[in-house]
């Protein structure tokens, strides 16, 4: 009894996908540089193999059957997995790589500021950045370092940077006339910058737990400015637009040059965390390792 596991030639396969693609055993074959009876016959013995017709063979027309169209998905799946796979060997031969993801909101305020201190201390491996909000799949997406923003009671990896949350502003906002910021009720009569996190929450949903902390659930602000990424939310403080909820380490630097102030003197310590993730198909690889010691050092730049 066969196998059902067993693969078809990879061969076979590559031209399976071309010939699914374009709906032509003739373009497939321009493709592949072969006949186009070539093709046909690699086809065929794919179909006899696997026991189904992949095509649906009319007088001027193809078409995929059900089992077409599900061997193509995995076909595409597969071979983009393959090409990845291949490119990042390449890579690697000419010179090494890191591919690290986060949050945007990381990458522009912390992590970017930052790199210039392990491309000083390791001159042949080359950074790329993928910020965005989605979680990749290490494997799938070629990641090999995750730096990822989550709940610090659940969340997996090893632990990077606490956080600590308190409005922040710029200092000519601190300093408007007639509205004093002395104490959390004064925040409203200020515009409360706030980030849309998608989650469900209300209209202050990142402002909540401070402004419980410190007595306040119910404020209502002056006005709302909403931002989908947390470096607008930071952008728009800084240009004067009203209050923000800082993030520390995220603002650290910004507040050290006075760029922005804490008008309240009020931190609360958060529920979150940033978590360090190495993909294990990754761990071994010195360049890896040698990024993932720089970052739970501190990310030095220096």
């Amino acid at each position: 009894m066969q196998n059902p596991a067993r693969l078809p030639s990879l061969e076979a396969l590559a031209t399976f996908e071309i010939a699914a693609r374009h709906l032509s055993f003739t373009r497939a074959a321009d493709e592949r540089f072969v006949t186009q009876s070539a093709v046909s016959r690699q086809i065929r013995a794919l179909e006899d193999d696997l026991g189904v017709s992949l095509f649906l063979r009319g007088h001027r027309s193809l078409a995929l059957t059900d089992e077409g169209l599900m061997l193509q998905t995995a076909c595409q799946q597969g071979l983009q997995r393959i090409r990845d796979g291949v490119a990042r060997i390449r890579a690697q031969a000419g010179r090494r790589q890191v591919v690290v993801t986060t949050t945007p909101g990381l990458a522009s305020l912390w992590l970017i500021p930052r790199l210039s201190g392990f491309t000083r201390r390791h001159p042949g491996v080359d950074v790329r950045l993928d910020a965005v909000f989605a979680r990749r799949d290490l494997d799938a997406d070629g990641i090999d370092i995750a730096i990822r923003y989550g709940d610090a009671r659940t969340s997996t990896g090893r632990k990077l940077l606490d956080e600590e949350v308190m409005p922040v502003c710029s200092p000519a906002c601190a300093s408007l006339a007639g509205r004093p910021l002395r104490e959390p009720r004064d925040l409203a009569r200020h515009t409360l910058i706030r980030l849309d996190e998608r989650q469900g929450g209300g209209p202050l949903q990142d402002w909540q737990p401070w402004l419980v902390a410190m007595g306040v659930p119910e404020l209502e602000p002056a006005a709302m400015l909403t931002f989908s990424n947390y470096d607008d939310v930071i952008r728009a403080a800084l240009h004067g637009q009203g209050v923000a909820m800082g993030r520390r380490p995220l603002v650290d630097s910004l507040l050290a040059e006075g760029l922005l102030v804490m008008p309240l003197r009020a931190e609360l310590a958060s529920s979150r965390a940033f978590f360090v993730i190495v993909a294990p198909a990754s761990a071994g690889r010195p360049e890896v390792q040698a990024f993932e010691q720089w970052l739970t050092s501190g990310a030095p730049e220096r």
